[in-house]
């Protein structure tokens, strides 16, 4: 049975990541899907696209995807994913956005009438507000969760209803972070990986 895994990085990754889960994953093709872009409605095109491109050579796909890549993954439609794995997913796009628009002092009004707004390296798009609303997420897919206990993008109130509303599973990682990026940290989500792609 020829597996393939699809990676989506999160924000200022990238696809040559997927070169340490090659390591991780022998039985399993991964195909890295990289964008520069953050606007939803571009990154789930490529994501489609690659799919698309893909599919018909194997039996099983499955999506690997970090933060915001997870909310990419799952706005993406019309893909027959077998199982995902998510790295500290952005489990709501709307609410995260409003709160991080409410932590640089931007109001709804204002960001309407200025249309984008630009602080440091944060850009804050109503093109992209809206588009989150006018495209709530219908994700169906079994899904496995790696989340840290101090995740700073995602409450654990919003974790909590994600799990009653889907068919997730979640691992904790005592004092984690939102980022998986120490030593400690990363052996953690390796084991987490192997686990789960073994279920």
């Amino acid at each position: 049975m020829k597996k393939v895994i699809l990676y989506v990085h999160g924000k200022g990754g990238s696809a040559a990541e997927v070169e340490r889960f090659k390591r991780i994953c022998p039985d399993y093709d991964i195909v890295g899907i990289d964008y520069k872009e953050y606007l939803p409605w571009i990154v789930e095109k490529q994501i489609k696209d690659t799919y698309d491109q893909i599919n018909q050579q194997y039996d099983q796909v499955l999506i690997l995807a970090n933060s915001i890549g997870a909310y990419f993954s799952m706005l993406t439609k019309d893909m027959t994913i077998t199982k995902a794995l998510f790295i500290s997913p952005l489990l709501n796009m709307e609410q995260y956005l409003l709160t991080s628009l409410r932590k640089n002092n931007i109001t709804e009004t204002e960001l309407r009438d200025k249309g984008k707004i630009i602080i440091g390296q944060e850009i804050f798009s109503w093109q992209t507000l809206q588009y989150v609303r006018d495209n709530p997420i219908d994700w169906q897919v079994p899904t496995e969760i790696l989340y840290g206990e101090h995740d700073d993008h995602t409450s654990k109130s919003i974790l909590k209803d994600f799990v009653k509303n889907h068919n997730a599973d979640v691992t904790v990682m005592k004092d984690g972070q939102h980022r998986f990026h120490t030593r400690s940290q990363l052996a953690f989500l390796d084991s987490w990986l192997q686990e789960k792609l073994e279920k």
